[in-house]
């Protein structure tokens, strides 16, 4: 069953993409005729539980303000910093005090599906815990030593591919990610933040098509994983 609560995202898009080795930070790059933060824009937008998307960008980000859906009423837009828990943080400073969850999306994850994202935002109908998508590693895991060469391989049982979005209650995210900085602590992602303060997450299976693109490859993956995502899109 599908809540009436309504939620806010913040999507932090901050970075340059310095993997990719374009001139271009990687959420601008174009699939399908729309920049890949465009694409993840849209299917937050489409959920009828998403209300408010606080969106963060780089400083001196001119790209942003000339994208059409830069205006949707549902988008605000905060500055953000050098790492993912300074922009996360920025985004964090914007959310009501009487908003008890908040969601986190990567930028350039654009095929979302929103089953998995209504599965997601069930936990705030559960409980306290919060949680991420994530999707079960089906390759063989090998762990190598610092020459490249394999030290042994790794069992498959209960590893996971983390994924985005991530949902946790904002006041626990808010003061994991603070203490986390002061700690300097090495934080990959939202989840890790509320693991090392001892906090549980919760597990909701989601679709391996949820890719980040990192790699030039992925475009052309992305591109098709797009093409199989339902289309209606809420421009209210």
């Amino acid at each position: 069953m599908t809540s009436n609560r309504s939620f806010t995202a913040i999507v932090p898009a901050a970075g340059i993409g310095k993997r990719m080795n374009r001139d271009l930070p990687k959420q601008y790059l174009t699939i399908a005729g729309k920049t890949i933060i465009e694409h993840t824009l849209e299917r937050l937008i489409c959920h009828p539980q998403i209300g408010r998307i606080i969106v963060v960008l780089h400083p001196q980000d001119s790209h942003f303000t000339q994208l059409t859906i830069a205006q949707s009423a549902n988008i605000i837009t905060v500055t953000g910093g050098k790492e993912r828990s300074d922009s996360v943080l920025a985004g964090l400073a914007m959310v009501a005090a009487d908003e008890q969850w908040v969601l986190v999306h990567d930028a350039a994850r654009p095929c979302l599906h929103p089953d998995d994202l209504s599965a997601l935002l069930q936990l705030a109908e559960q409980g306290e815990v919060g949680g991420i998508l994530a999707a079960p590693v089906r390759d063989t895991m090998k762990r190598s030593n610092t020459q490249q060469f394999v030290e042994k391989t790794e069992s498959r049982d209960n590893l996971w591919h983390a994924l985005t979005p991530q949902f946790f209650p904002a006041q626990m995210l808010y003061q994991a990610l603070s203490q986390a900085q002061q700690l300097k602590l090495n934080i990959t992602d939202e989840a890790s933040a509320i693991e090392q303060f001892g906090g549980k997450v919760k597990i909701v299976i989601g679709r391996a098509s949820n890719i980040k693109v990192t790699q030039d490859e992925d475009l052309l993956l992305a591109h098709f994983y797009l093409t199989q995502l339902p289309q209606e899109i809420n421009q209210t």
